[in-house]
């Protein structure tokens, strides 16, 4: 199985990124072929095109499993596994979002929670956790507002988002109009303190 230039560019390129989404650069190429591809693949067919040994192959699948990144099927008169991404691109990206934050801020809520809970035994033990709870309280804030998204399907999360983009563009306006009525004051007041000394 060979890949075009476009696609293997692209493999290449999400294995790179695959670090930051908290799976290594095999895994993210297997996922990004299987995202792009119009059939299912079996673990063969991902070995040839990735030039990577079955063994990896098969690790990489068992973590996409994990991930609920993929899915298997099975074609009549075949025993092999094959695999596809787990549905449209939205919802692939609202399930390395919900994994992460499952794998990741999930634990650091409980630790902070924990931290506390701890009655603090002297004055630096209580600065200190004040600043836990000051984190502590932007973190479940993050928490909520990601649940309320992972609620929303993909064409009110669409919505949001394009909401979002106007929003950051009113609050732009918002800042120069507040810029340019700052600056004019101060021109304003420059004047003034020119013409009284003039005055004098």
């Amino acid at each position: 199985m060979k890949l075009s230039n476009q696609a293997q560019a692209f493999v290449l390129h999400f294995g790179e990124m695959g670090s930051r989404w908290g799976f290594n650069r095999t895994v993210g190429q297997m996922f990004a072929l299987l995202t792009i591809h119009s059939e299912p693949l079996n673990a063969d067919q991902l070995a040839e095109a990735l030039k990577i040994s079955r063994g990896n192959v098969s690790m990489g699948l068992k973590e996409l499993q994990a991930w609920r990144l993929i899915e298997l099927h099975h074609q009549p008169g075949d025993r092999k596994d094959y695999f596809t991404a787990a549905g449209s691109i939205w919802d692939l990206a609202r399930t390395v979002f919900e994994e992460r934050r499952k794998r990741e801020l999930d634990p650091t809520l409980t630790l902070l929670r924990q931290l506390l809970l701890t009655d603090p035994r002297d004055e630096q033990e209580a600065q200190a956790q004040e600043k836990i709870q000051e984190v502590y309280s932007l973190l479940e804030m993050l928490d909520q507002f990601a649940n309320t998204l992972s609620k929303l399907d993909h064409k009110d999360l669409h919505k949001l988002m394009k909401l979002g983009s106007g929003l950051n563009k009113l609050l732009d306006l918002k800042a120069g109009v507040k810029a340019k009525a700052t600056t004019k004051t101060t021109n304003t007041t420059t004047t003034k303190s020119t013409t009284g000394k003039k005055a004098k």
